[in-house]
């Protein structure tokens, strides 16, 4: 299953919940579900950031799913 639809489900949230916060239609949030498109890196940081991940869990890269420790670096 893909990791966004697997975390999303897990909050008991709707596709159209989701794309309200990236600000796109529920459509183009099921594309990136189905991997027919690629988020950009700011949806990828949105999504990580509302789910109190990493994107290196959303993309597969681990499977630890607390976030990195917050940079003091912006």
């Amino acid at each position: 299953m893909n990791r966004l639809r697997e975390i999303r489900e897990d909050k008991d949230l709707y596709q159209k919940d989701i794309a309200k916060i990236l600000n796109v239609s529920q459509q183009q949030y099921s594309r990136f579900e189905n991997e027919e498109n690629e988020l950009s890196y700011s949806g990828l940081k949105k999504l990580a950031d509302f789910y109190n991940t990493s994107i290196d869990y959303l993309l597969y890269r681990t499977d630890e799913r607390k976030p990195y420790p917050k940079s003091i670096v912006k």
